[in-house]
Formats: C-alpha cells, structure tokens, sequence
C-alpha cells in the first residue's frame, strides 16, 4: 500500500505547480504523515514510563525533518560526526543523542564526547579502553550470533560485522564498570525492512533475558534496552502494513512480566528511521527521454544517485504517472536513468500507463535510504528536496547540488612531500 491516500490528495493537485517553480528532479516529504506516525508511535507505547525513539538520522538526514521529530519528544540515533553535528545545530544534546556507530576511530569518540557528550552506544568488548573518557552511562550492542536469524538486509548475524557477541558479553560491561559505568543499556539490530511484527517482539524478549542475565552475573540494573530500528513499510500494491498496535501490546506484556519477576523494569528505546520517514516521500522525476529496441525504456531527469536502493537490493518502489487514470493504456517498460551502469533502473519490466516526454513520475516510498544513500559517480549531482507542510506551503530544504559542489574538494592548498627511502 504505497503512499497514503491522504498524501496523494494533497499533492498530486498541486504538482504541476510546484514543478513549474523548483523545477524536477525533486524528493518531496509529507509534514502531515510524518507526524502522524510519530504521534501514533507514541501513542501505542503510552502506558510504557520512558519509552523514547530514537529517529535514525541515517535514514533523512535533514535538518527540517530532524526538527519535527524533535518537536515529538524524540531523540536521534547518529552513526557518525556529521550527524551529531546535524542533531546538535538543532539543539539536541546530552541524553538526546544515541551515539551507535562500528568500527569506531578515535576521532568519532572525541566527536561523541564533545559538548555535553550523548548516550554511547558501543560496537565491540575491544572498544572500552579506548573511550577517551567512560561515562556513567554504557550501552554494548548485541549480536546473538546463532541463537537468530537476521533477513536479507542486514543478513546472518553470524556474518555480521556489528555488535558484540554472546560469550564476551558480560565481560564488556564488568570492563565498562571498572572505568567507572554506573548505568546501563543493552541494544541489538538484527532486521531492516521487517513486516512481521512478531519477530521484533522476539527481540524484545531476547533483550529483556539477556538482560536478566546480565544483571544476574553482575548485580547490575539496566536503565533501557534498545530494540533498534527495522520496522517495515508495504512498498508493494500487494504488502500488509506493519501491524504496530499488536507489536505495542505483546511488548507492554512482556515488560510487565519482566517488573513482577524483577521487582523493576527498563526504559525501552527503539530507532526507526524508514518507518518514520520512508512512506511520507516520493521522488518526483520528468519523462525526457523513449528508447524502443529490445525493449521499451522511458529515460527520466533523475538517476540512481538519488535513489540507489532499486540497483542495489533489486528493491521495488511503486511509480505513478501524473494524471494517467487507472483503466489509461498501458506498456510494459524500464525506467532509466542516464548513469553509465546498466542497474540505473527505477523499475524494469513495469506495466505503467503510456509514457510520453514532459510526463512526471512519481516514485514512491523514497523518504528514507533515499536523498540519504546519494553519490556523484558520473559526477552525478543530488536533486532538491522538498516538504510539503500542513499548511499546504511548499519549502525547499535541501537545494540541489551543482557542479561547483562536485568541484569543491578539488580546490585547495598545494602540498607535497619526499619521501626518504629506508
């Protein structure tokens, strides 16, 4: 069930208009919608006391959208430098920031740990030594290794190159706590794109055992567990929806138990990005070009530098075409982009109503991994973006790149050296 209906009555209307002024390729996202799943995904884990999300900058790393979520009592889960930087130019600080990031550099710990510091979130047993300073408060993310089974995004959490595994466990807090961690968090990530909701239920429950065991071992409480992202989107006609108000219930449940069994109970974190976001943006792209040889392919002003995860999962994302009535004639093609690589494909083989030059294309669900997972092969350039509010104005918040963009990197200061030979 691609893009709400509520989305596409707002802006399909006005599209013509705002490609006459910003001109295409543009992303554009839904103030509206996005505040409506924050709302809802408070809503559903109200009786949970310090339930928080944690949005996932990864997944839209824009200031204006940051800022929405802030306005929903939300805090940010940054991977790296720059994205805490994004989070603290909004004002997000201190306890607001899950710094969870992998093979962590010295530089990105010093980053961390700059101004008021955040909640560390730390990748490896390896790593406790090397956190300039501990701070009161840990967290170790958790890799089950044999005892789950990951999907085809993240993969075999045996092969996975995140988190700490079960054996070394309780040795990485007992090291936390001898630099001097009072206070404690127990993460995992272990699916993305996940539409069942019984299998994050299941991680709850790994996480509330582990950390029971845990706190067995070494006399410890934890503050929160995190059960990470990964919760999915229909990006299919034919998917099912999330089913997040049985997810809320069966882990209200299990958090209850746990408190009559423990005589307490954690806070429970969780970092959706994609769910947030990925729903409430589309990829608005113009028809320039038909190729007919062995096939039929409709060339659009876009390519897979604004959206890769088509070449790079084989990921389907649904297109529609502006004022092309379902019942329109139809003709099976390739969308293209101009990229020299043969994947530069936003649908191969789809049946769309027939295409002509000056069309717009709407492809949709782009709001998350989209503008986000963008690069310059070909000296490709990253189109606009844009939010439609829920007054109905239309915002640019991210300007397109340009060529002077592309070339900036290569103006600077002459420097050379001579080796000396040993």
């Amino acid at each position: 069930m691609p893009m709400s209906s509520s989305y596409r009555e707002r802006l399909f209307p006005v599209l013509k208009e705002i490609e006459a002024n910003f001109g295409t390729p543009f992303h554009i996202y839904d103030e509206k919608g996005i505040r409506q799943t924050g709302m809802r995904l408070n809503q559903v884990f109200a009786e949970l006391p310090g339930f928080r999300e944690y949005f996932a900058v990864k997944a839209l790393p824009n200031p204006r959208i940051m800022q929405i979520m802030q306005a929903l009592g939300f805090g940010f889960d940054c991977s790296s430098s720059a994205e805490l930087t994004l989070a603290r130019q909004i004002g997000a600080g201190g306890d607001d920031l899950m710094f969870t990031s992998n093979n962590t550099s010295s530089a990105d710990f010093e980053a961390a740990q700059r101004n008021g510091g955040c909640l560390l979130n730390l990748d490896d047993l390896s790593l406790v030594p090397k956190v300039p300073v501990m701070p009161e408060t840990i967290c170790f993310r958790y890799n089950p290794g044999p005892r789950r089974s990951g999907n085809s995004i993240i993969g075999n959490p045996v092969e996975a190159k995140y988190g700490v595994a079960h054996h070394q466990l309780v040795e990485a807090y007992r090291s936390a706590m001898k630099r001097g961690a009072r206070r404690f968090g127990l993460h995992t990530m272990l699916a993305s794109n996940e539409l069942n909701y019984t299998y994050m239920v299941q991680t709850v429950q790994m996480l509330l055992d582990v950390a029971a065991w845990i706190g067995g071992e070494l006399g410890i409480r934890f503050d929160f567990i995190n059960m990470g992202g990964g919760l999915g989107i229909p990006y299919r006609p034919e998917d099912h929806p999330f089913d997040l108000e049985a997810m809320a219930k069966e882990i209200i449940r299990l958090f209850s138990d746990f408190n009559s069994r423990y005589g307490y109970a954690p806070r429970l974190y969780m970092e959706s990005g994609r769910y947030m976001t990925g729903p409430h943006g589309v990829l608005v792209v113009q028809a320039i070009n038909r190729k007919e040889i062995y096939r039929q392919y409709i060339g659009v002003d876009a390519c897979m530098s604004a959206l890769m995860r088509p070449a790079m999962y084989g990921a389907y994302h649904h297109i529609e075409v502006l004022n092309k009535p379902a019942g329109a004639t139809t003709q099976v093609v390739d969308v293209v982009g101009s990229l020299c690589e043969n994947n530069d494909k936003f649908a191969i083989q789809r049946e769309l109503p027939r295409i002509e030059e000056g069309d717009l294309l709407i492809i949709q669900d782009t709001g998350a991994h989209g503008h986000a997972m963008g690069f310059n092969y070909n000296g490709k350039l990253r189109p606009q973006e844009l939010l439609l509010r829920e007054n109905g104005t239309v915002e640019l918040i991210r300007r397109a790149e340009s060529e002077a963009d592309y070339l900036a990197t290569l103006r600077f200061e002459p420097r050379q050296i001579t080796p000396k030979r040993t």
